[in-house]
């Protein structure tokens, strides 16, 4: 610790130490290390690591004058301390030091340099001009405890296969849990990478923790389901999304990953006379990519069917578009039970509107049905019997 303090010191922020940390942590294998340019040239060329997919160079090149000044007068063998939030956090061994284009590095991982693109200016503005490469150590690691806990849950079930859902759930829905029971239904053990973003256009990760940890030990075989919560760092982003959850999900030491039909990744395209997605260019990463259903609610069948079964079309179908149904919520507004879980939607609203009504109990009292006692009560209870009040239909 005391060395690594008079080291020439170069500053990240959490967003990177995340993907530092999967590295470290075994779970983005075949890369062990940053990478340097020579290196870089091949994963651009042949979209290979050793024998294994691996969409675009992994580097270190942070933004920032200062940063920028230290990393150029930095030395082959020289060792520099990284620092995030004021903390140290890595020592780094320069094997090289090179220049790279920004703007071609997100197009690299988003397949667009454009700066409408969201992602791409969130991005671009943590990118320097040069890159460091070499190998780093952990000065304070961390153990990753959920390494454990899948290893723990499959001995415990003798589980022979296990499957793996990537979700944010912002919020958890219908059709999410529709496509969980399919994926546990085929499996002895369900893994569910929960998105842990790094911007606030979200339901906080631990409102999302909290429902789906809600609905698992309300309505699944709880002991049958790991949640794993996943950094959700700029290089998951874009049409690469889907290799690298695949990397992470085979490393964690899952078999099978489910990915929904409508997931942003899951682009189409034209190759020798076939369609082709993305999936077809996964090469050495011995994991099942599964092609989950698209679920809708048809009000001809009244209730959820995937859209490949369903025969009625598009004007009698209701599609689960997270976004939306987050807009409700966040207005104030009960979605409907059809869209998600009565006590789900209670629950976010207690949460992202506390305190919103002047008078809860007045208002217990005087919309809703009570058995005479004076009884204190949460923004939750009063959601929940609302509900029941919407779902009431003998006077239509």
């Amino acid at each position: 610790m005391t060395s690594s303090r008079k080291n020439k010191t170069i500053y990240i922020d959490k967003e990177a130490t995340s993907a530092l940390d999967l590295v470290k942590d075994g779970l983005l294998d075949p890369v062990t290390k940053l990478m340097g340019q020579e290196e870089s040239k091949r994963v651009l060329e042949t979209g290979l690591i050793n024998g294994k997919t691996f969409p675009f160079p992994f580097i270190l090149a942070p933004s920032g004058k200062k940063n920028a000044q230290v990393i150029q007068s930095l030395k082959v063998g020289e060792e520099v301390t990284l620092i995030c939030e004021n903390e140290p956090y890595a020592t780094l061994v320069i094997d090289e030091v090179f220049a790279i284009d920004p703007q071609v590095r997100t197009r690299q991982i988003y397949g667009t340099a454009d700066l409408s693109h969201p992602g791409v200016m969130n991005t671009i503005k943590r990118i320097g001009n040069w890159a460091i490469a070499g190998e780093y150590t952990r000065i304070n690691p961390k153990k990753n405890e959920n390494i454990q806990k899948i290893q723990e849950a499959k001995q415990i079930l003798n589980a022979k296969r296990i499957k793996s859902l990537v979700m944010a759930a912002n919020p958890l829905h219908r059709a999410h849990e529709k496509l969980i029971r399919q994926a546990l239904d085929t499996t002895d053990l369900l893994v569910i990478f929960l998105l842990k973003p790094y911007n606030s256009a979200n339901l906080s990760y631990e409102i999302r923790r909290e429902t789906l940890d809600y609905f698992i030990s309300n309505y699944l075989p709880k002991s049958r389901v790991v949640v794993i919560p996943l950094e959700n760092s700029y290089i998951f982003a874009g049409y690469n999304e889907i290799i690298l959850d695949a990397l992470v999900a085979k490393n964690y030491g899952c078999d099978v990953l489910t990915v929904g039909r409508n997931h942003a990744g899951l682009g189409m395209f034209y190759d020798c006379n076939s369609n082709k997605s993305i999936v077809d260019k996964v090469i050495g990463i011995d994991l099942e990519i599964e092609i989950a259903s698209e679920y809708v609610y048809c009000d001809k069948c009244t209730t959820l069917v995937s859209t490949n079964t369903c025969p009625h079309g598009q004007h009698h179908q209701i599609s689960y578009h997270s976004d939306s149904i987050l807009e409700l919520l966040e207005l104030g507004l009960l979605p409907p039970a059809v869209l998600i879980r009565k006590d789900i939607s209670a629950f976010v609203l207690s949460k992202i509107l506390p305190n919103r009504f002047k008078n809860l109990e007045k208002l217990y009292y005087d919309l809703l049905p009570v058995g005479g006692l004076l009884e204190e009560h949460t923004e939750h209870d009063f959601y929940l019997e609302l509900m029941k009040l919407y779902q009431t239909t003998s006077l239509t």
